[in-house]
C-alpha cells in the first residue's frame, strides 16, 4: 500500500491548443508547480507527439493516460468503438493512439466506446453495438499486449453528461471486460459519472475495484472541486479506496469552481496530513 497515498494527476486539456502553444506548456508548468507528479491528456494529436513528450519532460510531468482518438466530432462522433460500420477507422485510431502511447511513455489508453447513433432507439441497437465493441476490444487487447499497454473502459453518465454514450454504468462495463477477458483491459473509475448513474459508490468501489485501472474525481452534481458543496464525502472516498488497496492514480477529472492554484486547497490539505507520495512510487 502507497504510504503516503493519493498520487493525483492533472487533465492537461487545452482544446485547439498544440503541446507547444503558451497556455499548453503554462498548464504544464502550473501543474508541477502545485505539486503534480502526472497529467492526463485526452487527445494529443495536434502535433508531433515527440513535441508533447518534450513539453511534459520540460515540467516534470509524466503522462499516465490518453484517450484513443473521438472520430468525426463534427458529425457527433465521441469514440468509435462500439459503432457499427467504423470499424476500419476505430483500428486506425488505436494504432494512432499506440503511437504516442509509445513515445509519450504513457502506459493507458482509453478506449471511447462512442454514441449510440442519432435517432437510434438504445434498446434496439445495443446487442449490435456490443457485438461490435467486443470485437474491437479483442482486437485492441492483443496491440496493446504487444506494447505493454492497458485499455481502459470509462462508463459516462447518460442523465446530464451525454444522453446518447453507449457505456454509461460501471455493470455494463465490467459485463463487457468479462466477455473480452483480456488481462490488459481494466476498468476507469470516474465517481461523477459513477454517482450520477448509480449511487451506492461503496459497494460499487468495493465490488469493481479489483478491475479499475485509473480513478478521476469530481463533486456531484456541479462536478467542481472535491472540496466544493455536492453530494459525495471524499475524505470517506479517499479512505475507501486506500483500504481497499488501491495504489494508481487519481484524476482530477473537474471543472474548478474559482481560481484553479487555489481550488487545490483540498489536495494541500490532504498531503499536509498524510505527506505527499514519493515520486518513484
Amino acid at each position: 500500500m502507497l504510504a503516503p497515498w493519493l498520487r493525483c494527476a492533472s487533465p492537461l486539456t487545452c482544446p485547439g491548443c498544440s503541446p507547444s502553444c503558451p497556455a499548453f506548456l503554462r498548464g504544464s508548468r502550473a501543474a508541477a508547480r502545485s505539486g503534480f507528479e502526472a497529467a492526463e491528456v485526452a487527445w494529443p494529436y495536434a502535433e508531433d507527439p515527440e513535441a508533447l513528450a518534450r513539453a511534459a519532460k520540460d515540467a516534470g510531468l509524466r503522462l499516465v493516460l490518453i484517450n484513443t482518438p473521438p472520430g468525426d466530432q463534427e458529425k457527433g462522433e465521441m469514440g468509435l468503438g462500439a459503432i457499427p460500420g467504423r470499424q476500419v477507422a476505430f483500428r486506425e485510431g488505436l494504432e494512432q493512439a499506440v503511437l504516442y502511447a509509445k513515445a509519450l511513455g504513457c502506459p493507458r489508453v482509453h478506449l471511447m466506446a462512442g454514441r449510440v447513433p442519432q435517432g437510434a432507439d438504445r434498446a434496439a441497437v445495443r446487442e449490435e453495438m456490443e457485438t461490435v465493441f467486443l470485437e474491437n476490444l479483442r482486437h485492441a487487447a492483443g496491440v496493446l499486449a504487444q506494447e505493454n499497454l492497458v485499455g481502459l473502459l470509462e462508463p459516462i453518465n447518460t442523465r446530464v453528461t451525454d444522453p446518447r454514450y453507449f457505456l454509461d454504468t460501471p455493470q455494463q462495463a465490467a459485463a463487457i471486460l468479462q466477455k473480452v477477458g483480456r488481462p490488459n483491459l481494466q476498468l476507469q473509475m470516474d465517481v461523477f459519472h459513477w454517482q450520477i448513474m448509480d449511487g451506492n459508490l461503496t459497494g460499487n468501489i468495493r465490488e469493481f475495484l479489483p478491475i479499475v485501472g485509473h480513478v478521476q474525481v469530481a463533486q456531484v452534481p456541479g462536478r467542481g472541486e472535491p472540496s466544493s458543496p455536492g453530494e459525495l464525502n471524499f475524505p470517506y472516498l479517499f479512505q475507501l479506496l486506500e483500504d481497499q488497496g488501491y495504489q494508481g492514480f487519481v484524476g482530477c477529472e473537474y471543472r474548478p469552481q474559482g481560481d484553479t492554484v487555489e481550488g487545490l486547497s483540498w489536495l494541500r490539505s490532504y498531503w499536509d496530513r498524510r505527506g505527499r507520495p514519493q515520486a518513484d512510487q
